[in-house]
C-alpha cells in the first residue's frame, strides 16, 4: 500500500472518528468529565492506598470508592449551602413592591419622559413608567418562577442521568489507573502506542496539576469575596462570593460577569428593603471588593496556576485564551488552557524538529 493510499485512509479514519465523537458528543462529554474527575481525585486514591487497617492494606477498590464518595459529599455540600440561598433570593425578588419602586423613581422617570418627548422618541401622552411597572410585574410574577420551576423539573431527568453516568465512569477510572489509557490506545495505530503512552502520561501530570490549582483558585476567590463583602455588611455575601468565585473559571471575562451579577443581587436586596438611596454605595462597595479580590487573583493565584502548573508563559496563555474565545466563545475560553496543554504535549512528541515547537515546549 503506497503512502498516498495510507494518507487518504488515515484522513478518512480521522474524519469518521470526529463525526462519531460529534454524534455521540453527550457520551464523549461524560467520559471526558469522568477523566478530569479521576485525574483530580487520583492523589486522594493514592493516599488511601497507603493507609493500613491494622495489618490489612486498604483495598484499591475501596480507595476509589472513598475518593468518589468524598467528591460527591463536597458537591452535595455546596448544593445544600447555596440552593437555599438562591431560593431565598427568588423570594426576595418576588416580594419587591414594584409600585413603590416606581414612585421612588418618579422624578427621574418624569425627566426621562420629558426628554424622550422632546426628542420625539415616544409620542405625547405615553410614558415609560407604566411600561416599566408592567415589565417588572411580569418579570417578578409568580408565573415567571412557575415557568422556571417547570423547566427545572423537566431538566432534572436528563441531569440525573448525566450525573449517574459520570459517577459510574469516574469510579472505574479511579479504580483502574490504565482504563482510560488502554481505551484511548485502541484508537491509536500500534506503532504509535509508545508515543501515545508518553503523551497521555504527560497530559495527565500537567492537567492534574492544573485542575487541582484551579480548584484552589476558585476556593480562594469564593473566600476572599465572601469575607470582603461580609466585612462591609453586604447581604447575601456568601451567595455573591460563590457566584463571583465560580465565574473565575472563565478567564478574564469571568470576574466582570461575577461582579455584574453580584451588583445585581445587591441592588435587588436593597430594592426589597426599600433602601433606594443605598443602591449606589452598595454597588460601589461590591465593585471594590471584586476589584481587590481579582487584583490578588491576577498577581498571585493565576501566575501560580497557569505558569507553574501547565508550564506556559502568561502572555502565551493570554493569547491562547483570546484566540479560543474569538473562535468558540465562552466555552472556548474555559477549555483553552487544557486544550492548549494537550496540543503542546502532542507537538513536542511528534514535531520537536521545528524551532517554534521547541521554544513553546522547552519548559515542559
Amino acid at each position: 500500500m503506497n503512502r498516498t493510499v495510507k494518507l487518504v485512509l488515515g484522513i478518512s479514519f480521522a474524519v469518521v472518528l470526529l463525526l462519531f465523537f460529534w454524534y455521540f458528543s453527550g457520551i464523549v462529554f461524560y467520559i471526558l468529565t469522568a477523566a478530569v474527575l479521576s485525574f483530580t481525585g487520583r492523589p486522594l486514591v493514592h493516599f488511601f492506598d497507603k493507609l493500613n487497617i491494622g495489618k490489612l492494606k486498604m483495598p484499591h477498590a475501596v480507595s476509589a470508592f472513598l475518593t468518589l464518595a468524598i467528591m460527591v459529599i463536597i458537591a452535595v455540600s455546596f448544593i445544600a449551602i447555596f440552593v437555599p440561598l438562591i431560593a431565598q433570593q427568588a423570594r426576595i425578588i418576588a416580594a419587591i413592591d414594584t409600585q413603590s419602586l416606581a414612585n421612588a423613581f418618579k422624578e427621574p422617570l418624569m425627566w426621562i419622559d420629558t426628554t424622550l418627548h422632546d426628542l420625539a422618541i415616544i409620542p405625547e401622552g405615553e410614558g415609560i413608567q407604566d411600561a416599566l411597572v408592567q415589565k417588572l410585574q411580569s418579570i417578578l410574577s409568580v408565573a415567571t418562577f412557575a415557568d422556571a420551576f417547570n423547566y427545572v423539573i423537566s431538566f432534572t431527568g436528563s441531569f440525573v442521568m448525566a450525573v449517574f453516568s459520570i459517577l459510574f465512569i469516574t469510579f472505574f477510572f479511579l479504580k483502574d489507573d490504565n482504563l482510560f489509557y488502554n481505551s484511548f490506545l485502541l484508537l491509536v495505530p500500534l506503532k504509535y502506542n509508545e508515543a501515545a503512552t508518553r503523551i497521555l502520561s504527560e497530559v495527565k501530570r500537567l492537567l492534574t496539576r492544573y485542575f487541582l490549582g484551579l480548584c484552589m483558585e476558585l476556593t480562594a476567590m469564593v473566600t476572599l469575596i465572601s469575607l470582603g463583602l461580609t466585612v462591609f455588611g453586604v447581604q447575601n455575601a456568601l451567595l455573591i462570593g460563590f457566584i463571583g468565585g465560580l465565574m473565575n473559571v472563565i478567564p478574564y471575562l469571568g470576574p466582570l460577569i461575577g461582579a455584574t451579577i453580584g451588583i445585581i443581587i445587591g441592588i435587588i436586596s436593597s430594592l426589597s428593603l426599600g433602601a433606594y438611596t443605598s443602591i449606589l454605595p452598595l454597588s460601589l462597595t461590591i465593585a471594590a471588593v471584586f476589584s481587590v479580590s481579582n487584583l490578588i487573583d491576577n498577581m498571585v493565584l493565576q501566575p501560580l496556576i497557569y505558569s507553574t502548573s501547565v508550564k506556559a508563559h502568561p502572555i502565551e496563555i493570554f493569547l491562547v485564551i483570546i484566540i479560543a474565545g474569538s473562535l468558540f466563545g465562552i466555552t472556548g475560553m474555559i477549555l483553552a488552557v487544557p486544550a492548549y496543554t494537550v496540543l503542546r504535549v502532542i507537538a513536542r512528541e511528534f514535531f520537536s524538529e521545528f524551532r517554534l515547537v521547541r521554544k513553546l515546549t522547552e519548559n515542559m
